[in-house]
């Protein structure tokens, strides 16, 4: 396949997420967990038939440490769904760039450059103007916006955990491993909680099989497999657009309207995020 098509296809496929998470009848957790499931029970023939789930005991490891957080990013962006507008909840969720840059710089000393910086004060005065000033300055935050964050600074730790292990195997064998913990977790925290995992009516079934096959399985499967052959940088950006689909699918599907501060706050965050991207020119000598 193309791969700036496989991108396209895997932009529209994971913009649905928000959409089927508010139509599913089903607590956030349990929607996480069966996007996981179905999405894994689709995988495993496949990995059983190519016999390709060999991997190093230190990249495993990796690969089921990463499926822990990947399950929490997606388990605490669920929650900030069920109580937040669809494109606010996406968006603040798509932060993560930002927070890459920040913690490479924190943890590891690496200098992110003037570009991230402009970028990084670009998206938070657009969350500013999203949350509005004066809710910041008296910490009344709303909680979906406060998890559609702590969604974002998790799947920032996703992407330095897993950033190097993509390069050296198979995309598939890696999210069969990835997929097994993120899925264990979630089975583990629904039934604590003491969660319903099955009496749904026909639609909530539906949402729950469409988030693991579509976004999850197709979704990323896709993604993956573009971003072997278009430059990262190019890719990041381009995945911005699941915002502005998943916020058209929100208003077709769901009725949902934007405040003009969302709408304003909103656009600036996205300019600041795709900021953060950009390479400065070099210079000829």
């Amino acid at each position: 396949m193309n791969p700036k098509l496989s991108l396209a296809i895997g932009i529209i496929c994971i913009s649905f997420s928000p959409v089927l998470v508010k139509t599913a009848d089903a607590s956030p957790i349990v929607c996480a967990f069966y996007r996981i499931f179905f999405a894994w029970v689709c995988l495993l023939p496949y990995c059983l038939y190519k016999r390709n789930l060999k991997m190093a005991r230190k990249e495993i490891m990796l690969a089921l440490i990463g499926g822990l957080v990947f399950a929490s990013d997606i388990a605490v962006w669920n929650l900030s769904l069920k109580m937040i507008s669809a494109t606010v909840s996406t968006l603040l969720a798509n932060l993560a760039p930002v927070w890459v840059g920040l913690l490479s710089y924190l943890l590891f000393g690496k200098r992110s450059g003037r570009l991230f910086w402009a970028g990084t004060f670009i998206a938070i005065t657009g969350m500013v103007i999203l949350v509005g000033y004066a809710n910041l300055i008296h910490l009344q935050l709303n909680m979906g916006i406060i998890y559609a964050v702590l969604a974002s600074l998790f799947y920032s730790i996703y992407i330095l955990i897993t950033k190097d292990i993509l390069k050296r195997i198979d995309t598939i064998p890696f999210m069969f491993y990835n997929m097994l913990a993120a899925g264990v977790f979630l089975l583990i925290l629904s039934l604590v909680m003491g969660k319903d995992l099955f009496h749904y009516n026909t639609i909530t079934w539906i949402s729950l099989a469409a988030m693991g096959i579509v976004c999850q399985l197709v979704g990323w499967i896709t993604i993956n497999y573009a971003i072997s052959y278009i430059e990262p940088t190019k890719t990041a950006v381009a995945l911005l657009s699941q915002t502005v689909f998943a916020g058209l699918l929100a208003v077709f599907m769901l009725g949902e309207t934007l405040a003009l501060k969302e709408i304003i706050g909103s656009v600036i965050v996205l300019v600041g995020i795709a900021v953060t991207f950009l390479k400065p020119k070099m210079q000829n000598v």
